[in-house]
C-alpha cells in the first residue's frame, strides 16, 4: 500500500510532534485553465495503531482532503500516552481502541475522553508457534495476556465461554486471575504489554493477542488462531475525542468517510473477516 500520509513511528517523534500545534487551517491553490481558487484545509492529528487503524485513514486520505481535511497520523503502541495527549489537545482524536480500555483509562489517569463513533471490531484471538488445537495445552501451559485491566478481563473471558477455565458467574467487573473458580490444566496467565504479546510466544504456550497486533505479527487471525471471538463481541473499536470536540465539523468528516461504504469495503476485501466493520 501506498504510504502518502506523515507517520511518525517512535516516541520521541511521536512526543516531538504532538508538542506542535494540533489544529491548523491551511489554505491551498488549485491552478485551472481559467482560474485559480483556493480552498480552506483543516489539518488533524490523529494517535492510531498502525494496523489497521493507520492504514485505512491513509486509504480515505484523498477523499478527505477533497472534502477540506488532512491527516497527521502518528502511530505509537502506548495508549495510556495517546489518551493523555487527546485529552491534552495535542492530539484533535485518536483511532486505536475500545470502550472499555478507554473508560479504564479516564477512571485510571482522570481524563475525561469520549466516544464520537463506533467504527470496527477486531475479534480478540489466542495464537500459539508450538501447538495448532487449543484442546492440545499442555498441563501447566505458560498463556501471555495483556496487562491492561480491560483485555486482561477479557482474555480470561474468552477462555471461559471457551470451556477451558471457568470464572466466577457471580463477579462483577473485570475478571482477574483470582476470579478463576476450575483450572484443571493449571493454566499460568502472564501479564504482558499488548504490544509485545507477538514476541512472547517465544517464551510461552500461547499468547492472547489483540487482532491488530496479531496482524502486525503476520497473523491471519481467521486462520492461525486456536479460539477466537465472534462478531458479537462489544469491544467496538471507536474514534475518541474530548467532549468539546465531539461534534467538531472536520472530526465528523473523518467520522462520515470512516463509516462510508469505501471504509466497508476496504476493511471486508483487505483484512477477510479479521477486521469487521460496524455499520
Amino acid at each position: 500500500m501506498k504510504k502518502h500520509l506523515l507517520i511518525a513511528i517512535s516516541i520521541f517523534t511521536f512526543i516531538l510532534l504532538a508538542a506542535c500545534s494540533n489544529t491548523e487551517t491551511t489554505t491551498t491553490a488549485s491552478t485551472s485553465t481559467e482560474s485559480k481558487e483556493e480552498q480552506e484545509v483543516t489539518v488533524l492529528k490523529v494517535g492510531a495503531s498502525s494496523v489497521p487503524h493507520a492504514e485505512v485513514l491513509e486509504y480515505l486520505a484523498p477523499d478527505l482532503e477533497k472534502d477540506g481535511v488532512q491527516l497527521e497520523i502518528i502511530t505509537g503502541n502506548d495508549g495510556i500516552q495517546t489518551n493523555q495527549l487527546t485529552a491534552e489537545g495535542e492530539l484533535d482524536f485518536n483511532y486505536f481502541q475500545h470502550v472499555p480500555y478507554m473508560e479504564q483509562i479516564n477512571k485510571e489517569a482522570g481524563l475525561n475522553l469520549v466516544n464520537v463513533a463506533g467504527i470496527h471490531i477486531e475479534p480478540f484471538g489466542v495464537y500459539s508457534k508450538t501447538i495448532t488445537d487449543i484442546n492440545d495445552l499442555p498441563q501447566g501451559a505458560k498463556v501471555a495476556v495483556p496487562k491492561d485491566v480491560v483485555n486482561f478481563s477479557r482474555a480470561l473471558l474468552l477462555f471461559d465461554e471457551n470451556g477451558i477455565i471457568k470464572l466466577d458467574p457471580i463477579k462483577e467487573g473485570d475478571y482477574m486471575v483470582e476470579d478463576i473458580v476450575e483450572n484443571d490444566k493449571e493454566l499460568e496467565f502472564i501479564a504482558v504489554d499488548a504490544a509485545l504479546l507477538n514476541r512472547s510466544l517465544e517464551d510461552v504456550d500461547v499468547a492472547a493477542i489483540n487482532t491488530n497486533y496479531a496482524l502486525e505479527g503476520g497473523f491471519n487471525p481467521l486462520e492461525d488462531a486456536l479460539i477466537i471471538e465472534d462478531a458479537n463481541s462489544p469491544y467496538v473499536n471507536i474514534i475518541s475525542a474530548l467532549p468539546e470536540r465531539k461534534d467538531d465539523e472536520a472530526i465528523q468528516t473523518v467520522v462520515k468517510w470512516l463509516t462510508s461504504e469505501k471504509a466497508k469495503e476496504f476493511f471486508e476485501s483487505e483484512y477477510e473477516g479479521a477486521v469487521v466493520p460496524v455499520f
